[in-house]
């Protein structure tokens, strides 16, 4: 698959408010567009093997990046490594991230 069309893409329900689209991927790197209600939470966590950079496309977030909080706002972004607790809330309704990973999220493909 060579193009996304967002139009064309269903979302899926992940639960508490959160939806996602996977843009795009190859076994190296994954995009997914993520939407999230207002007062959603995308609880703290960290990742074994995966990178992850957060890109703020609309609405804001407080990000809670390794024990520090931030407000980002559209063209912010955090950035997660491996290892690193990242988590979010949702400022705004419908409140847009880019998360893009590395390697591939292999779970959100099943």
């Amino acid at each position: 698959m060579h193009f996304f069309e967002g139009s064309n893409t269903p979302w899926t329900e992940l639960g508490d408010g959160i939806r996602r689209k996977i843009v795009g991927h190859t076994p190296q790197l994954m995009s997914v567009i993520m939407e999230f209600d207002k007062g959603a939470v995308g609880t703290p966590h960290s990742h074994e093997v995966h990178d992850q950079i957060g890109y703020v496309v609309a609405g804001s977030f407080e990000a809670l990046i390794d024990g520090q909080a931030r407000v980002l706002k559209p063209g912010d972004a955090f950035i997660a490594p491996h290892h690193t607790s990242h988590g979010v809330t949702a400022l705004e309704d419908k409140s847009l991230l880019l998360d893009q990973f590395s390697p591939a999220r292999e779970d959100y493909l099943v």
